[in-house]
């Protein structure tokens, strides 16, 4: 073969290629080198030297040159059997720009002191940091390539959520899990995970974990901050009306609203907050669940007193125990003596955030603080009285809750004295213009921009748009659309708004769908939608009721009636029946 014939065949495969004589001057180049180079035809001729000074650099260890911004050529070994002119050399290389970027991310991943792991869009595992393999004492040798659930297998029944993820396009935050590696080492972790989306295409799934361990340590770090400021609020307490730091911060009156569900929601709390009667707030999440429960402790005649919160989901049963309760001195290996929770809040309000995830056993042993204000500490003998109103929160209906086996019927009745139901963005859409203008002035003084309205198309979306995630999705998106629009733009437009909230809106309803014509799925989804509406209106939109009279779980009617866009606040107003 030639060395043209060579030259153009490297060429279409990407490959520079360069003829170089041996007083160092440009005999030829390829198309490709020419590209690389950035010579624009005008390299024929010059000093390879001064044309491409980084090939000269014998101390470059790494093999990789950079040649321009984000640019980077990496020399490769000429093909052997080419017929070169007398007194020249083939000099090959070609574009590493993607290596070296993978290196510098590997790099910064392994140097991340918390456990990662990147799947891609099949749940094989992709990467895995030191940080894991340290808390899992695995190789990455031994599990990149695997699916996920050859790797690990959950305890308990539950699934990774990596699968989840991929199946739903959503973020698990917070989500705790129990797992075993496939070598039987046994792990109790904190995770978040989050998909990686391209064009509403699922690509992978990034998991950040911690290890109970660490949350551990940082829980005693926070019980001991919290005991030593509640002493300083106490000792200033005399001289001064002055909130202490662990008071509630927000009001009833930074809840945004125009609706009149909210007006009487609001209205039940603030008559319920002048009690000690225990609160049990319930909605999904991102529907102000703990705005609402700050706003009743400084609606109360205990705002002077300790606010505490604690996410049950979020810390492992053995800790959680401890931290809610105490623990005394040789109680186990390394204990000492601390205050719980309940000790903390003393005189305030404790605050048990998503109640359904603390283990039955558990919930037992709050009963007893519950019923008569008593607490024991881990390994004591004696008892404390204290004076704490609980408030709670669940993430389902407390009701499904019970259903599920996630909370005893006991708890639930000295919890849910009070029972609000916090509706979900999507029942009362009257608030999104408000709360989107709430949302975009006050990102206007964190992004630095000068956006004075969104258009109407954005609104028309945002009114077409389901909600999953509530108002925190709500105040997400703005905050989206806000990071990457124009500095100059004042207005937000649906350019800029997330994917997934496009891709939803643009796919065709079921509501939309003719019984007559198309084929048998389309018949099925339109029956389907006919007859969960029929339940839903002939029980007044009761929808434990209808889920029994069509003899399927709860979780699964809400599960449907999303699927189908179906509003039941909208069916029940069609019906004659809201109200």
């Amino acid at each position: 073969m030639t060395y043209i014939e060579s030259m153009h065949l490297m060429s279409t495969l990407g490959f520079g290629a360069a003829l170089v004589s041996d007083d160092d001057y440009i005999i030829e180049l390829n198309d490709a080198a020419e590209r690389m180079l950035h010579g624009d035809g005008k390299l024929k001729g010059r000093s390879w030297s001064e044309a491409a000074p980084w090939f000269a650099d014998t101390d470059n260890d790494a093999g990789y040159f950079n040649v321009s911004f984000y640019e980077y050529l990496a020399p490769c070994p000429a093909p052997e059997g080419v017929e070169l002119p007398a007194n020249s050399r083939l000099v090959c290389f070609r574009d590493a720009k993607n290596e070296v970027s993978h290196h510098m991310l590997e790099t910064i991943v392994n140097l991340i002191r918390e456990p990662i792991v990147l799947c891609d869009e099949k749940r094989r595992i992709l990467l895995v940091n030191n940080a894991l393999m340290q808390m899992e004492s695995l190789v990455p040798e031994n599990v990149v390539g695997k699916d996920i659930n050859e790797a690990y297998a959950c305890i308990d029944g539950n699934e990774l959520t990596v699968p989840m993820v991929i199946e739903s396009k959503n973020s698990f935050i917070d989500w705790r899990q129990t797992y075993t590696t496939y070598r039987g080492k046994r792990l109790d972790i904190v995770c978040n995970s989050h998909p990686i989306l391209k064009n509403g295409k699922i690509l992978g799934v990034f998991c950040m974990t911690a290890d109970s361990s660490r949350v551990e340590a940082l829980s005693k770090q926070i019980i001991d901050l919290q005991e030593a400021l509640l002493e300083r609020q106490g000792k200033a307490k005399t001289t001064s009306a002055r909130k202490g730091p662990l008071s509630a911060k927000y009001t009833f009156d930074d809840i945004v609203h125009q609706s009149e569900v909210m007006d009487k929601l609001i209205s039940h709390c603030m008559m319920s907050a002048k009690s000690d009667s225990p609160i049990m707030l319930y909605g999904e999440t991102g529907t102000g669940k703990e705005l609402l429960a700050q706003s009743i402790h400084n609606e109360s005649n205990r705002k002077e007193g300790p606010f505490l919160a604690i996410n049950c989901a979020a810390i492992p049963e053995n800790l959680l125990e401890s931290t809610l309760f105490g623990t005394e001195k040789g109680a186990y290996t390394g204990a000492e003596s601390r205050p719980g929770l309940f000790e903390q809040a003393d005189g305030g309000t404790l605050l048990l955030d998503e109640l359904n995830s603390m283990s039955l056993a558990l919930q037992a042993k709050l009963l007893r603080v519950l019923q008569d204000g008593m607490v024991r500490r881990v390994g004591a003998i004696i008892e404390k009285q204290v004076d704490v109103r609980v408030l709670s929160n669940t993430n389902v209906s407390p009701y499904q809750a019970i259903e599920e086996n996630k909370l005893r019927h006991d708890v639930f009745y000295r919890l849910g004295v009070v029972n609000i139901k916090i509706p979900p963005l999507r029942e009362r859409k009257e608030d999104i213009l408000i709360l989107t203008r709430f949302f975009f002035v006050n990102m206007n003084r964190k992004l630095s921009k000068n956006v004075s309205s969104v258009d109407d198309a954005v609104l028309s979306i945002f009114y077409a748009y389901t909600w999953p995630g509530n108002v925190r999705e709500l105040q997400h998106c703005i905050e989206h659309a806000m990071n990457i629009l124009p500095n100059d733009a004042t207005v937000i437009t649906k350019e800029y708004l997330p994917e997934h909230i496009m891709d939803e809106v643009n796919e065709p309803s079921s509501g939309q769908i003719e019984t007559s014509g198309g084929g048998l799925v389309q018949l099925l989804s339109s029956v389907e939608r006919a007859v969960l509406a029929d339940a839903i209106v002939k029980n007044k939109g009761n929808i434990s009721k209808a889920a029994r009279q069509l003899e399927i779980g709860r979780q699964n009617l809400q599960h449907r009636l999303r699927r189908n866009n179906i509003d039941v606040q909208a069916l029940l107003h069609e019906a004659g029946l809201e109200g």
